[in-house]
């Protein structure tokens, strides 16, 4: 037995000295990263913040506190990863410098991706078990973005928008206008208008009501069950209005806000994760952004969506 074990310990104690000293070699590869200036912090009642700040700073805001176990290679290089990937998504330390619309936004983007599950994220909580957030942190966070919606009821004005932008779109549509084209070359679909309605949802941070539309792709790949993946063609259009109660509470749209549209095609969108995306916004379609990068900006929405092929939209089981 000990001439047999022999040779193999001779082997194992070089090779454990080899891994050793690439070990010791690799933690001289560190990237830089550096908590930059607090600009503009979040702000928000003490409870609120206090989840905020134990859950989501380290990875979301440029006070990030690296303890010794993230600075260890190779798992600092996921750690650097995921920090520059979730300040560059939303930073709380810049938080001031947002609009109103952009932060009650961003808040209920983050909330549904805790709901969700998908952040903080499992291997982040693994080591940091102190940022898990419980089902009462939940809570706090959502009475306090449901506390920031202020929808008054619609006066005459706001009712007659409708109308307004109806009046407009009329000697438009009677000629041909040129089409517009997203930046990342995605293009105007106006037959959304003649797709079938498949869900309905609203954004009560926003007071938007929307309408998710699904080209014939997507209604029979719904009737098929085959819908993880979805099949390539498949398109859906989300259209929000204006959400407006009137003095007895009758909620009814009013202006159009913008069109989003998702269009599977699994190899000329491999790099945005199989899915064209596009947003036009008011009743002038302006395509949103003034780049392609905008596109990071849905995939992180639809993040938690991601075992479902990123698609919210699920057909209703009967």
């Amino acid at each position: 037995m000990s001439t047999v074990a022999h040779p193999f310990r001779r082997l194992l104690l070089p090779a454990g000295a080899l891994l050793g000293a690439a070990f010791v070699g690799i933690q001289f590869i560190h990237p830089p990263l550096e908590n930059p200036p607090v600009t503009g912090d979040f702000q928000a009642p003490v409870a609120v913040k206090n989840i905020v700040q134990r859950a989501c700073y380290d990875c979301h805001s440029n006070q990030t506190n690296l303890r010794w176990f993230d600075k260890v290679a190779p798992v600092y290089w996921q750690v650097s990863d995921h920090v520059r990937e979730g300040r560059a998504g939303l930073n709380f330390s810049t938080w001031q410098s947002l609009p109103p619309d952009a932060q009650k936004a961003k808040l209920w983007e983050a909330v549904n991706q805790i709901i969700a599950g998908a952040m903080p994220l499992s291997e982040y909580t693994l080591a940091h078990p102190a940022a898990k957030v419980s089902a009462q942190d939940v809570a706090v966070l959502k009475q306090y973005v449901a506390s920031l919606a202020h929808n008054p009821p619609a006066d005459s004005a706001k009712l007659n928008t409708a109308a307004r932008q109806y009046r407009h779109w009329q000697p438009a549509a009677a000629k041909p206008a040129a089409v517009p084209v997203a930046p990342n070359g995605f293009a105007f679909l106006p037959d959304y208008k003649n797709w079938q309605a498949i869900s309905t949802t609203e954004r009560f941070d926003n007071g938007t009501m929307r309408v998710v539309f699904g080209n014939a792709v997507a209604v029979q790949a719904i009737r098929d069950k085959h819908i993880n993946p979805w099949p390539n063609g498949t398109a859906f259009a989300k259209v929000a209005w204006d959400q407006l109660a009137d003095a007895q509470g009758n909620v009814s749209p009013s202006a159009f806000k913008q069109v989003e549209y998702m269009l599977k095609d699994d190899q000329k969108y491999a790099a945005t994760k199989g899915w064209g995306w596009a947003r036009f916004k008011t009743d002038k379609l302006v395509p949103y952004s003034k780049d392609a990068l905008f596109t990071t900006e849905c995939i992180s929405c639809h993040q938690p969506q991601q075992h479902n092929d990123f698609v919210f939209t699920q057909p209703i089981n009967h």
